[in-house]
């Protein structure tokens, strides 16, 4: 088995004319993520907790009767008391319509689902021109099923391509919840946690990320089971303190940061911590993607303490991602990607190329350090792609590992200028 073992420790940044700078190592590149390790959640905030049961509202809970008013009518009442529980009953199958859970509310509230929230099961139920794709939340879902993905258009290429309801949550920390997009969805947070939540589909689903995180900061992921037709985990733009823990992924396309920078815009994710997580038969590992043409940065990212079993890319930087049916036109601007750590990842490629870094010739990677990577493959083919990045160095015990390091910086970028999803 062809063994891909690296212990970097030190990064030199070096000049647009190659002039020597300041040593930069690990701890200083990320010294603001310090801040950022992912403490577990205290329960003292929600002693003398008020249960409100949504049985109590007249939910029926057979999967079959519309249980929304139930729902709507539980909700106004948990909004309204502090410290309260919004509380789904286990064992049970509420079909809920599409609602919409409006705050602000009063005090600290917690929602705790044990059963089984089911959405509209047919597209020709579903009233977009009222709902979009707006349609709750939260945990142990079922409903958006085969129906709706068998009718995406990157499965049926008659089809028009017509987005499908998803969950979103939006709002300032647990006070002030939305409901309204990918399984579950996060726009505009600040302070929020969330734990223990599990999201399951068939890896052929189309365009179903599992949490997708976006213009939001401070938000904690943490002891979630994700397994789906896309990325297990997706952060995007104006997102930062992102921190991740005890994170199960697959099958999916990994955890990824992006994508950015889509039709020349502009993308900044700030400040991601993963600590803790295990991934399985994913397409991809950590992955951060993001389209020519755009701009801003993805900086102070450290991904540690990740174990892969049987994982294709299994550590991926991407600055030519075209998730189009069409070749995406060459550009020279590009979202600037610096500060990245990855520490402790171990565990087993499916691939080729356990680790590719395709970054922008003229907007280069920088401040990337890998240290303590341990990656094997079965074949005994392992191999590492490196294209247009300032300041990675290489101290290997394995004098073969650094030649293939030192090769894999000189290789041609030609064959990942178009990628298509993964």
């Amino acid at each position: 088995m062809a063994k891909i073992l690296f212990f970097l420790f030190l990064v030199w940044l070096m000049g647009a004319l190659g002039a020597a700078k300041t040593n930069f190592l690990d701890d200083v590149i990320l010294s603001e993520l310090d801040d950022l390790d992912v403490e577990d959640g205290d329960e003292a905030e929600f002693g003398n907790k008020i249960l409100v049961n949504i049985d109590s509202f007249g939910a029926v809970g057979d999967g079959a009767s519309d249980d929304t008013k139930a729902f709507v009518d539980a909700w106004k009442q948990t909004c309204s008391t502090p410290k309260s529980v919004f509380f789904v009953p286990a064992g049970r199958s509420y079909l809920v319509n599409a609602t919409r859970f409006r705050g602000p509310c009063v005090g600290i509230l917690r929602v705790q689902i044990e059963g089984t929230i089911v959405a509209p099961d047919d597209p020709k139920n579903w009233n977009f021109a009222k709902n979009g794709r707006i349609w709750l939340g939260f945990f142990n879902l079922t409903g958006l099923c085969s129906k709706w993905w068998a009718a995406s258009c990157k499965k049926n290429k008659t089809n028009p391509c017509v987005a499908a309801p998803t969950l979103r949550y939006k709002g300032e920390g647990p006070n002030n919840p939305k409901w309204p997009t990918d399984e579950f969805s996060y726009f505009s947070i600040r302070l929020y946690r969330i734990t223990g939540v599990t999201v399951s589909a068939p890896e052929d689903s189309p365009n179903t990320d599992g949490i997708h995180i976006t213009e939001s900061t401070n938000v904690v992921l943490q002891n979630s089971k994700i397994g789906t037709g896309d990325d297990c985990v997706s952060i995007v733009n104006a997102s930062s303190s992102i921190k991740m823990k005890r994170i199960y992924c697959g099958p999916g396309h990994g955890i990824s940061i992006g994508s950015l920078g889509k039709d020349n815009s502009v993308g900044i994710v700030t400040g991601v911590v993963l600590d803790n997580a295990f991934l399985r038969g994913t397409t991809n590992g950590l992955r951060i993607k993001t389209w020519q043409g755009g701009s801003g940065y993805v900086r102070a990212v450290r991904f540690q303490n990740v174990r892969m079993q049987n994982v294709s890319n299994p550590i991926i930087i991407d600055q030519f991602y075209c998730d189009s049916p069409k070749s995406c036109q060459n550009q020279t601007s590009a979202v600037e990607i610096s500060e990245i750590v990855y520490r402790n990842v171990s565990g087993t490629s499916k691939s080729q190329k356990a680790i590719k870094f395709a970054c922008s010739d003229n907007v280069p990677c920088s401040h990337i350090v890998l240290n303590n990577i341990n990656l094997e493959t079965r074949d005994g083919t392992a191999e590492v792609y490196c294209n247009s990045i300032q300041g990675l160095c290489l101290n290997s015990s394995d004098k073969k590992i650094k030649q293939k390091m030192d090769a894999g910086l000189d290789e041609p970028r030609e064959e990942y200028i178009i990628h298509t999803e993964l």
